[in-house]
């Protein structure tokens, strides 16, 4: 009961900001939200941030843990399935699960909205607005906003926990302060948003429960139903190369005939050009760090710990486990920050670099992989085994987006399957080298060619799992 009294700062009232809140309300703290930007609540367009996410079920159990997570569910739309958009016009399905499997689109400025005002409804939670973090001391627990007319505001408080981004300023203070290694890459490939909007009857123009994605090996296009007002909200994924080489109506409209023939009419030609000249292509960063934390009074989470690229979808979702994690820390040792700081941070390090890696590889995988029988084998495969064995045999992307198996062991899990395949493709191989003396090596040689090309696809993630092993 002692510690109900403390005050907390947080440093950033977006998605996990607002969602930490609602969670540190709950042990009776007084929570002050500064953030940057004005309240996302009033503002008719959001810039610079994506419009649509998705939610899986790390970030549900999250919004149950506080309340919120049938009123989400109420407002997203449920994906069962990726539509897969051939360049020949051909729509093909990939379930991602079982049949009671599915991810959620769900929209960014809705759910901001709600965690702020889930939040508010605490009388020990403030919301300040437009406060920018200009620096902070941790000896004294004090932090400094800036406010649009020049003023400065200090605060103090017991706990500083940074929730301001990729690009976040409380972890360059935490730079300051201690030994913190720290690593930031861009990928070569930006993104742009385009839109598609209802029908001229207000329907949605295309099937409405699958994420659809276009393939085309070097880049991607994706598409997320938009609830809010049955259009969908596509992103084009591309090396930043392509993008600065179509500088003319001509070239924008000759690139998407080539590309993205069946998505012409749906966008609009002049949706096309338009965004394409008026627009820079946003970059895609990832951030990896350690520790979390300074001292016992500072800590950051989300974005501003673990930065990763949207290919996985698990962004927001791990950035909302953060905070149902550190929630389940101060549980376990009373509130006390000297213990929950470092024992979370030590906790949570390996599983988000290890989501970091796995985003970057899903990349691949939404571009490419796709189009290939061996991963649609694959794919049938481990959903029947999954059937046949469900808590022996997860598949990869069950075990990330439908479960809360820490991210580093989901890697562990599928590094023994492919283990296991390799064993039974080479098993096959050499049966194949048995059959060559019976019926002749040139017989047999393509077909045992084409087993060692599978076994040498599935070395990314043993290749992966020895970081973590």
């Amino acid at each position: 009961m002692g510690y109900q009294a403390q005050k907390v700062t947080i440093v950033g009232g977006g998605l996990v900001g607002a969602l930490n809140a609602c969670f540190l309300s709950k042990r009776g703290f007084d929570v002050h939200i500064h953030e940057l930007r004005p309240d996302i609540r009033k503002q008719e367009l959001v810039r610079g941030r994506s419009i649509n996410l998705t939610l899986s079920t790390r970030g549900l159990e999250a919004l149950k843990a506080v309340g919120l997570d049938e009123e989400m569910k109420q407002s997203g739309i449920p994906l069962h399935s990726r539509m897969i958009h051939d360049l020949d016009g051909t729509r093909r399905p990939i379930s991602y699960g079982t049949k009671d499997q599915c991810i959620m689109s769900v929209d960014r400025k809705y759910l901001n909205g709600l965690l702020l005002t889930a939040a508010e409804r605490n009388p020990s939670v403030n919301i300040h607005f437009e406060h920018k973090f200009v620096s902070c001391d941790f000896q004294a627990g004090t932090s400094i906003f800036k406010k649009p007319d020049g003023s400065k505001v200090t605060a103090k408080s017991d706990l500083i926990i940074g929730c301001d981004g990729a690009y976040s300023s409380v972890r360059h203070q935490i730079m300051k302060a201690t030994r913190m290694d720290f690593q930031q890459a861009y990928i070569p490939h930006g993104y742009i948003e385009l839109r598609i909007p209802p029908t001229a009857d207000n329907k949605f123009a295309m099937e409405v429960n699958y994420l659809h994605i276009w393939p085309r090996n070097e880049f991607m296009m994706i598409a997320l139903p938009n609830v809010q007002d049955n259009s969908f909200v596509l992103t084009l994924f591309m090396p930043f190369e392509i993008f600065e080489a179509k500088k003319t109506r001509e070239q924008v409209l000759e690139f998407f005939n080539k590309t993205f023939p069946d998505s012409i009419e749906l966008i609009g030609r002049e949706e096309i050009v338009n965004t394409f000249l008026s627009l820079k292509p946003l970059p895609l960063v990832t951030v990896k760090c350690q520790p979390y934390h300074v001292g016992d009074n500072c800590v950051i989470m989300g974005d501003a710990a673990h930065a990763m690229v949207p290919f996985y979808g698990q962004g927001m979702n791990c950035g909302f486990e953060d905070c149902l994690v550190f929630d389940q820390f101060m549980g376990k040792f009373d509130n006390d920050f000297a213990k929950v700081l470092p024992e979370y941070s030590e906790y949570r390090n390996p599983d988000a670099k290890a989501m970091c890696e796995l985003a970057l590889y899903n990349y691949t995988e939404m571009r490419e992989s796709v189009n290939s029988k061996f991963f649609l084998a694959r794919k049938h495969f481990d959903n029947f085994l999954h059937w046949l064995m469900p808590s022996t045999w997860v598949p990869l992307y069950t075990s990330v987006s439908f479960s809360q198996m820490r991210y580093h062991k989901c890697i562990h899990n599928r590094a023994w399957q492919d283990k296991i395949l390799t064993i039974v493709i080479s098993g096959a191989g050499i049966a194949c080298g048995a059959i060559m003396f019976a019926r002749g090596f040139d017989y047999v040689q393509p077909h045992f060619n084409a087993a060692l090309e599978q076994v040498s696809r599935m070395e990314w993630v043993g290749e992966l799992f020895s970081k973590w092993k």
